[in-house]
C-alpha cells in the first residue's frame, strides 16, 4: 500500500525556516515564520497565560473529556470577545477546534456537507493553507482580486467586480483583520459594500480572524467581523488564539456557525459536534481552559490586554521606523504603505528574484511572494533591512 504514496509538495515557509537554521552567517534576519517575536527574538509566554496555567495546575481535579464541542464556557468567552453583543447568543453554534487551522478545516467540511456544489471565493493572495485544504477536500476555489501591486493597498474595485461573479450559495472567505499575507485591509465603508453584495447575491460569508488585537485594538479589529455577522443571513467564523494569547503549540481555536434564524442553531450545533466526532472527537482543552480562565477573571484579563497592547504598539513602532528609514534612504515615500498596513505581515511587493537576492546577499529571509513578518524585526535590525531593500533594488 505505502508504495502507492506520492511525495507531497514541501511547505514553503517550513522549508524557508530550515534554510535559515542552516545558514552559518551570524547576521541574518528571519522574517518568514508566522509567529510573534519580541525584541530579543523570543516568542514569550504571556504573563496572564503563566498565571492562568498555575491556577489551573492548582485547581484542576480531572483530565476527563469535556464534550464534543469543548467546554461551553470557552465558547461563551470567545464569542463575547469576538462578537460582543452584535449577535444574539441564541443564533450562534460553536465548537472548540485544534487551532484556527482546525476551525477552517471544519468550516470547509461543513460547506461541503451542506452544499457540495458551493465554490469558495478566496482573496488573491490568501493564507496558503486555505487553498491547500480546500483543494484537498475537492472544493472549487475562485480567486478574487485583493492586493494592488502598485499601491500595496487593496484593489477594492477589482475585488467587488470579481465577487459579483459569485452565484447564490457560494462562499466568500474574508480575513477579519490584519490580512495575511499582505497586511492591507478594508475600511468600514468598504466592508459595508461587501456585506451588501453578499446579501444581494445570496452568498455565505466566512471570516478567518486570527490576529484580533494585533492591528488597531481588540474591539477595533473585531468591528468588521461584528458587522458581517450581524448583517448577513448565514456566517461562518474561524477564530484562533495562537497569536493574541501566544498559545501557538496549544492549538486553541473556535468555529462559529451563525444563522439569522435562531431556529437553525440546534441543527448547526449538532452538525458541528458531528464533524468534530468524525475528525478528532474531543478538541484539545488545555489552551482553551487557559483562555477561558483569563477572559473570565478581571485581573488576568486586564493584564493580558495590557501585554497585548504592548505587542501591538511594538509592531506599529517597527512599521513606522522601517517606513521612515526607507523614506530616508530612497528619498521617496513609496514605502509609506508599510506604516499603513496592520498585523504581523506586510507584502513588500518585491519580485521573487529580489527576495532571493535579499536572502543570498544579505541573509534576510522572507517568503517568496515578499511577505515579511514585521515582528521578526527589532530597532537594531530595521536599518539593516532597509539598506538591504534599497541595495537589491526594490
Amino acid at each position: 500500500m505505502f508504495e502507492n504514496l506520492k511525495p507531497q509538495p514541501a511547505d514553503k515557509i517550513l522549508a524557508l525556516m530550515q534554510m535559515y537554521r542552516e545558514d552559518p552567517r551570524e547576521q541574518r534576519i528571519d522574517l518568514g515564520v508566522g509567529v510573534y517575536k519580541d525584541a530579543n527574538g523570543v516568542t514569550p509566554v504571556m504573563r496572564a497565560v503563566k498565571a492562568a496555567e498555575h491556577r489551573i495546575w492548582e485547581e484542576q481535579q480531572t483530565k476527563a473529556y469535556t464534550g464534543l464541542a469543548g467546554d461551553p464556557a470557552y465558547a461563551d468567552a470567545m464569542i463575547t470577545l469576538i462578537l460582543g453583543t452584535s449577535v444574539a447568543r441564541a443564533n450562534i453554534a460553536a465548537v472548540a477546534t485544534p487551532g484556527g487551522t482546525g476551525a477552517c478545516r471544519q468550516a470547509f467540511e461543513l460547506i461541503r456537507m451542506a452544499n457540495p456544489s458551493a465554490r469558495v471565493f478566496v482573496s488573491n493572495p490568501t493564507w496558503p493553507n486555505h487553498i491547500s485544504i480546500l483543494n484537498y477536500l475537492g472544493i472549487e476555489t475562485v480567486a478574487y482580486r485583493y492586493f494592488d501591486e502598485e499601491t500595496r493597498g487593496v484593489d477594492f474595485d477589482g475585488m467587488i467586480e470579481d465577487l459579483k461573479t459569485a452565484k447564490a450559495g457560494d462562499v466568500v472567505l474574508l480575513h477579519g483583520c490584519c490580512h495575511n499575507p499582505t497586511g492591507a485591509n478594508l475600511n468600514m465603508v468598504q466592508w459595508q459594500e461587501v456585506v451588501n453584495l453578499i446579501n444581494d447575491r445570496g452568498l455565505v460569508a466566512m471570516i478567518d480572524i486570527a490576529y484580533q488585537g494585533f492591528g488597531d485594538g481588540l474591539n477595533e479589529d473585531a468591528q468588521a467581523t461584528r458587522l458581517v455577522a450581524s448583517s448577513v443571513k448565514e456566517c461562518l467564523i474561524a477564530a484562533s488564539c495562537s497569536k493574541n494569547f501566544g498559545v501557538y503549540r496549544e492549538r486553541t481555536g473556535l468555529l462559529m456557525a451563525i444563522s439569522a434564524d435562531a431556529g437553525q442553531t440546534a441543527l448547526n450545533q449538532g452538525t458541528l459536534a458531528f464533524l468534530n466526532r468524525q475528525n478528532y472527537s474531543f478538541p484539545p482543552d488545555h489552551g482553551a481552559r487557559v483562555v477561558t480562565t483569563i477572559l473570565m477573571d478581571e485581573g488576568l484579563r486586564a493584564d493580558w490586554m495590557a501585554e497585548l497592547e504592548e505587542v501591538r504598539l511594538s509592531m506599529l513602532g517597527l512599521r513606522r521606523q522601517l517606513a521612515d528609514e526607507l523614506q530616508r534612504l530612497s528619498g521617496s515615500d513609496r514605502f509609506g504603505f508599510l506604516a499603513q498596513h496592520r498585523g504581523m505581515f506586510s507584502r513588500l511587493g518585491a519580485a521573487p528574484e529580489l527576495v532571493e537576492k535579499l536572502r543570498v546577499e544579505h541573509g534576510i529571509y522572507m517568503v517568496g511572494d515578499s511577505r515579511m513578518n514585521i515582528a521578526g524585526l527589532n530597532e537594531a535590525t530595521v536599518p539593516i533591512l532597509a539598506k538591504a531593500i534599497i541595495d537589491v533594488g526594490v
